[in-house]
């Protein structure tokens, strides 16, 4: 009787971009690790800028050593992994800089990470960034929005909850 006072479940979470450039399905991204859905759905960037943000508020769960990628944990539960290029672990941490590290509480959209991208490819490595939910199977469904220019916040993957 009274369903008009109750608000409006929305089943929707949305994680925002991480980087200024344009973003593209995972099957983009060349390496199969990546694009074949191993570690979880998503999109990625192709970033045009070196600053990475937080997709979304909740708390780091690690800075890779090499400072080439994050993972989070939403304040939600979802397990977010950013990875900034591909094989960029081999540069083991040069051109880039953390702004984050293990336990700290983010809001969506505070800078993470540094990369020099023009440094990155000069090594010879693919620029291409991965945003993955890690814990997939946890939701009925986790979708990749792209082919479109983005800038850091723009939602690129919506997850259905629970």
């Amino acid at each position: 009787m009274f369903n008009f006072l109750k608000k409006k479940q929305d089943d929707g979470f949305m994680l925002g971009a991480v980087a200024k450039g344009k973003a593209v399905e995972l099957k983009e991204v060349n390496d199969p690790t990546f694009n074949s859905g191993m570690l979880g759905q998503g999109v990625a960037v192709i970033p045009s800028e070196g600053k990475f943000y937080a997709p979304a508020d909740g708390e780091i769960a690690m800075v890779f050593d090499t400072l080439h990628a994050v993972s989070m944990t939403s304040d939600n539960g979802v397990e977010i992994l950013v990875h900034v290029g591909l094989d960029t672990v081999n540069l083991k941490g040069k051109g880039f800089k953390a702004y984050v590290q293990a336990g700290d509480h983010v809001k969506k959209g505070d800078l993470m990470l540094e990369a020099d991208l023009d440094e990155i490819k000069a090594e010879g490595y693919d620029i291409i960034t991965p945003i993955l939910v890690c814990n997939t199977d946890d939701y009925p469904a986790v979708e990749g929005i792209f082919g479109k220019d983005v800038v850091p916040g723009d939602d690129v993957v919506k997850i259905k909850m629970k």
